[in-house]
This record gives C-alpha cells, sequence and structure tokens, in this order.
C-alpha cells in the first residue's frame, strides 16, 4: 500500500514571504492584518495582481494567473443530482501557486479548511511564517495564513488575510462557505467531490508529461464507511473513510459533499494503490479538530 500516493505531489509552494452547530457563522477572534478594511478585518488586493503583491517567483506568478484565467472562463460540469446544491461548490479553492491542491471555505469570514499535507510536510516547516495563495471557484485570489495545524488528523485551517477584488467597486461582504455536516453519512450514501486534479501525469514513463485535466473537477460517488482497523482520528497515513469519488494527485484536501444535504462529510486526503478505493479525512476528525481549534473561532453575529 503506498497510502501518500496523491500527497508527495499536492503540497503548495508556499509564498515569499461557539459551537460545532454554528460552524458556518465562525470568524477569527483575533485576526491579523495591516490594514483592515472590511467587517471582517481583511484587507482587499488591487484589481492587477502583480508579483510585487503576490511575492511569487515568476513561474509561480505566472502559474497563479493562468489557474485563475481558466477559473474565471469555464464552467464546471455539475451531476444532476447535485444541481440543487451547485453553489456550494462556489466554496471550493485550489493553491494557486503550485500544481496541485484543494481546500474549501467553511465560514463566510473566509475560514478554509484543508489537509495538513497540502499545507507543510512537517512539523519545521509548518512553523515557517508564510502564506498560501489560493483561488476559489470564481476565479477570486485570496492570501491565508495557517492557524491550525494537526499532521495526525491530516487537517490544518487557513485564515483568509487578503482578497482579490474583481473591480475597484467590488465590496467583499462575505465569502461563499459550505456547512458542515454534524451527522456522519450513512453507508453508500451518493457524494460529491471537486477537487483540483495535478497537470503532470504521474504514471507516464517520463516526466513532465501533462495530463491536460480541468483546474477544478467535479466527480460522483459513494461514502464506503471507514475502514475498521483504523482509529478515525489518526489519518497520518491514510485516510480512515472510504470513497469511490474520482480523483487524482492533486484532490488532497477537496471537499466531499453529501448529494442529499449538500454539506461537508469529509475531505479527500489519498488512496489505497492496492484496491483503487481513494481515501479521506472522516467528520469525526474534521468535528473533533474544529472543536480543538476553538480557540481561533468565536461566533459571527
Amino acid at each position: 500500500m503506498s497510502p501518500r500516493q496523491t500527497r508527495s505531489r499536492t503540497k503548495a509552494t508556499k509564498a515569499v514571504n461557539g459551537s460545532l452547530a454554528d460552524i458556518e457563522r465562525l470568524t477569527l477572534s483575533n485576526p491579523t492584518i495591516d490594514p483592515p478594511v472590511d467587517d471582517h478585518g481583511i484587507s482587499k488586493l488591487p484589481t492587477a495582481l502583480t508579483r510585487a503583491i503576490t511575492g511569487l517567483r515568476a513561474m509561480h506568478h505566472k502559474l497563479l494567473l493562468r489557474k485563475q484565467t481558466w477559473l474565471q472562463q469555464y464552467s464546471l460540469d455539475i451531476p444532476a443530482q447535485f444541481t440543487k446544491h451547485a453553489a456550494a461548490l462556489d466554496a471550493t479553492l485550489v493553491f494557486a501557486q503550485e500544481e496541485a491542491g484543494t481546500a474549501v471555505c467553511i465560514a463566510p469570514n473566509g475560514m478554509l479548511l484543508t489537509c495538513s499535507h497540502c499545507v507543510a510536510e512537517n512539523i519545521d516547516e509548518r512553523n515557517r511564517p508564510e502564506h498560501c495563495w489560493l483561488l476559489f471557484r470564481s476565479g477570486v485570489a485570496v492570501k491565508a495564513t495557517c492557524v491550525a495545524w494537526d499532521d495526525r488528523r491530516d487537517l490544518a485551517l487557513l485564515q483568509v488575510v487578503a482578497a482579490h477584488r474583481k473591480s475597484e467597486d467590488t465590496e467583499l461582504s462575505h465569502f461563499p462557505f459550505v456547512a458542515v455536516s454534524l451527522i456522519a453519512p450513512a453507508l453508500n450514501s451518493r457524494l460529491v467531490c471537486v477537487g483540483h486534479p495535478g497537470s503532470e501525469d504521474l504514471e507516464a514513463s517520463q516526466p513532465g508529461i501533462k495530463t491536460n485535466y480541468d483546474v477544478l473537477h467535479v466527480s460522483a460517488g459513494r461514502f464506503r464507511g471507514c475502514a475498521e482497523d483504523q482509529d478515525p482520528q489518526d489519518n497520518s497515513e491514510i485516510g480512515a473513510l472510504m470513497h469511490d469519488c474520482w480523483t487524482y494527485w492533486g484532490h488532497s484536501g477537496a471537499p466531499l459533499l453529501d448529494v442529499k444535504t449538500g454539506k461537508l462529510i469529509g475531505l479527500h486526503s489519498s488512496w489505497d494503490d492496492e484496491t483503487g478505493m481513494r481515501r479521506g479525512v472522516p467528520l469525526e476528525a474534521i468535528l473533533a479538530f474544529l472543536e480543538e481549534n476553538k480557540e481561533h473561532v468565536a461566533v459571527h453575529n
């Protein structure tokens, strides 16, 4: 078994330098922004994103702009059974300056949930004071900082600290977000996964072959339960949740959404290359992680 098949390629190269029932209304207690310009303390980036603003190397900055252009020009193929919850897909983000990696917004103030290995592979990387650049499905670029990181659960929380405006007149009142379910899905519940498949074909005989996959891809499948011999709170080697939505390298951090409710029930994280079963971080781990890190958040009224 190679549980981290999707992991080594999904880590983003970073920029240079209440209650669970109300989870959808969480916001940071003490955001640190310079200067605060809106109700959530999030600074607004100018319309034209330059390298001076992003601090990225030329290659990564160009990649950000290419992904942004794709997201602004193309729509997603949404499964018919999920059309009534299609707005939930707007809460998905891709890591902007690397080939792959996915996240999801879980609160209107710009709190993002992803896999810990998408942010840092180890504690030394985690302790570096760097930011991530991500893009919402709409193409809106955001700068985020990591406020919580748990490599055992394979979860991380990122807080948006700056956001790109579509125009000088745009007011960013809140971000699109998806509610976190408080109820675990039933076995074989229908799911939708939306993630960012990597652009390099890692199964090719030589490196550098492109996949030509879309920047964002929606797939449908079912919840196949959790591994019986695994602690759902320990996803450090392979995710305890099992599902069969299509994924590729780069889907790590992709939201798994319940077709019936449109709510988040897990994150894709990895796969079992012996069985082909996709694996992910289960809802139990997500709820426990958010509860343990509630000092970073407060109910937004």
